[in-house]
């Protein structure tokens, strides 16, 4: 790879990083435009996607691990933190969308 396509990598990733904390920061600290069930499910799942992209990123393991030898509870304790992440991105990033157009509407 070149230098260029190595930077640009790090940007987009860096960009989208600071779009999910910024998403986390008003998921948090502002009220949510969402159910409540959806913003606690949100809250309590948050943190732990960030640790686990994290661990999953340094390891450079695939994001489902998943083999044909798996015993079904492996298959769920590889799945189910896969699941609340991906849940977690798209309800913490709604959130912080209806928020900013919330805002811009009625300011």
């Amino acid at each position: 790879m070149s230098g260029k396509s190595k930077r640009l990598i790090l940007i987009q990733r860096v960009l989208i990083w600071a779009l999910y904390f910024f998403s986390g920061f008003i998921l948090y600290a502002k009220q949510g435009i969402l159910p409540s069930l959806i913003i606690t499910f949100s809250r309590i799942i948050y943190p732990l996607s960030i640790f686990w992209l994290q661990i999953r990123i340094k390891k450079r393991t695939n994001f489902l691990p998943i083999d044909s030898k798996m015993t079904t509870s492996q298959l769920w304790f590889n799945l189910l933190p896969v699941v609340a992440s991906l849940l977690t991105v798209i309800f913490s990033l709604t959130n912080s969308f209806l928020y900013i157009l919330g805002k811009l509407i009625n300011p």
